[in-house]
């Protein structure tokens, strides 16, 4: 019995892991229902899956077992993890994403998500900074679960890194190569610049989210570096 999660419907789309847990990665299905995206979690022919997936009532389902190697994040990359589905524990919001109608997540569903990350992080003791988007570590490739997620309320949970609010330094980079360095260094994957800076954009500042480095994205970057450095940003 498991008071997390409602129901266990196991996918075959799983291998083992080579790696130990270290990151939760939150993506949203973008499908027109949760039956719809149970169905192809659990199809073999399509080879995707997921460790849980969350409905917009707050069902939750385990596809795959924690201890096994889920395939959720395809070619993706964080923090010099270039397995990311060996490392992680993926877990899917049922959303009709961008493509189907962009939307609030519901709250019963961030309500049943909430404690389920908090045990993920407690038991694997995973960072605060590696509870991730599919977009920060795909950027290339995947923009969810986007800008209307509630990563604030994560944050107020200690469960990720909250949005600084006092960026100390202002802009400190002399130029936008400097800033490239500095946010693969953060973590994120450079090799298509412009969609890497719309990765952090969405995470870190929703608001606008255009591709472009200006002074408040750079600042912000500097502000989790700084934070990172003192200890305060695990």
């Amino acid at each position: 019995m498991d008071e997390l999660v409602h129901h266990e419907r196991l996918s075959p789309n799983w291998n083992e892991r080579t790696l130990p847990i270290s990151m939760v990665v939150i993506h949203y299905t973008e499908m027109a229902s949760a039956q719809a995206a149970l169905d192809r979690l659990c199809d073999p022919e399509v080879g995707v899956s997921a460790h849980y997936l969350i409905s917009e009532a707050g069902d939750v389902t385990r596809l795959v077992p924690e201890e096994k190697r889920a395939w959720h994040a395809g070619v993706s990359y964080w923090r010099g993890h270039k397995d990311v589905n060996s490392a992680s524990v993926g877990i899917e919001l049922d959303h009709p994403g961008h493509g189907l109608g962009y939307r609030a997540f519901a709250e019963a569903q961030i309500a049943a998500l909430v404690p389920l990350v908090a045990r993920i992080v407690d038991r694997y003791d995973v960072p605060r900074a590696n509870v991730v988007a599919h977009s920060d570590v795909a950027p290339a490739r995947k923009i969810d679960p986007g800008e209307l997620f509630p990563w604030e309320r994560l944050a107020s949970y200690g469960l990720c890194l909250p949005r600084p609010t006092k960026l100390e330094r202002g802009d400190p980079f002399d130029n936008d190569a400097s800033f490239y360095l500095a946010l693969e260094r953060f973590g994120y994957d450079v090799t298509d610049g412009r969609k890497a800076v719309e990765a952090f954009q969405r995470r870190w500042r929703p608001e606008r989210i255009d591709g472009e480095v200006d002074g408040q994205v750079r600042a912000i970057l500097f502000q989790l570096l700084l934070d990172r450095d003192r200890g305060h940003a695990r």
